[in-house]
């Protein structure tokens, strides 16, 4: 690791094939803690590269479990976190949104490392149990139209990283990879990121990819479309700049979208906006983000159809008798 520090403290940058090697050694125990903050820093100080970021993938993706749900037309709608803005979980209500259409998620998530509430650290409050088995995830897909993977259980090797990650609580380039190594991969993706340097870096890894995306990034630094101010979208086809009027729902204001600051606090939210008692505020932010995922997997129908199924899913209380259906008990 010494050779590779003094590389990159000579502001030099990784290959791919270099970028793989040394965070395979990283999940494999090979450096200490000291040696593993001292890389992480690395990339706090300056932007990662195309190259690091594949490759970095490429490391996680060959350590991994992976799990076959290419039977399904499944979407992932993950962010990559670290934009400090405290949201409620919009991403994991949106995906309940979506499978509440008719619609199939496979679900990646974890626990928060810079917020209160993680995706993991809500849906296991609400009482679901990971699981890691094909079968059992399938399972969950027929029955309620998603499924949760957690990452831990499928990136086993990523435990002698997650104390370190823990300890530092700020974003590090392992938040950027979180979205791009679904252990299912996906044939659909929404990704929320918290710059537009970093959305650009999707975009390239993603075009390697079969994956129809669209990148998220709010203007204002949201990983998530929070209708607070314009968003930037990178899809397969077109770049765009929407304004919430665009979208067709007012602007917001940030304190109107605010998480809470415990799971508890964020799990009873994410229920009362699921039950039909969010404020038009926070109805209108997971529609918003879930219509976007409905036009990603049916690009034949209009944006404005996609936002609308997405509202009757949430109106009608089908995306609560998904997650009904995922926990196996009445909320």
């Amino acid at each position: 690791m010494q050779n590779i520090l003094h590389h990159l403290f000579e502001y030099k940058t990784l290959t791919k094939p270099e970028a793989e090697t040394v965070l395979v050694k990283i999940t494999e125990g090979k450096y200490n803690e000291a040696q593993i903050i001292a890389f992480l820093t690395v990339f706090q100080m300056r932007s990662i590269t195309v190259d690091e970021l594949s490759g970095f993938r490429n490391a996680l993706l060959k350590m991994g479990i992976p799990i076959d749900l290419s039977a399904y037309n499944c979407i992932d709608l993950c962010g990559t976190g670290g934009d400090n803005k405290n949201t409620f979980n919009i991403s994991t209500l949106a995906s309940f949104i979506v499978a509440g259409s008719g619609n199939m998620v496979s679900k990646h998530g974890n626990y928060s490392v810079s917020s209160f509430c993680g995706s993991s650290n809500l849906i296991e409050y609400l009482g679901y149990q990971f699981k890691d088995t094909e079968s059992e995830l399938q399972e969950d897909l027929e029955r309620s139209g998603i499924c949760f993977l957690h990452a831990p259980r499928f990136n086993t090797a990523m435990k002698n990283v997650a104390s370190i990650r823990r300890n530092l609580g700020i974003r590090t380039f392992f938040n950027m990879l979180g979205p791009l190594v679904n252990p299912s991969q996906p044939k659909n993706q929404i990704v929320g990121v918290y710059d537009l340097e970093l959305a650009r870096l999707y975009q390239y890894v993603l075009q390697e990819t079969n994956t129809r995306y669209t990148i998220i990034h709010n203007i204002d630094g949201y990983d998530e479309i929070a209708l607070t101010d314009k968003v930037k979208l990178i899809s397969n086809e077109r770049e765009e700049i929407l304004s919430p009027y665009d979208l067709g729902f007012r602007t917001l204001a940030p304190e109107e979208i605010y998480g809470g600051e415990s799971v508890e606090e964020a799990a009873k939210l994410f229920v009362k906006i699921l039950k039909g008692k969010g404020s038009e505020a926070q109805n209108s932010v997971c529609i918003a983000n879930a219509g976007l995922a409905i036009h990603c997997l049916h690009p034949e129908i209009s944006r404005e159809d996609a936002m609308d199924r997405a509202r009757v899913s949430l109106e009608s209380g089908k995306a609560l008798l998904a997650l009904n259906k995922l926990v196996k008990r009445t909320i």
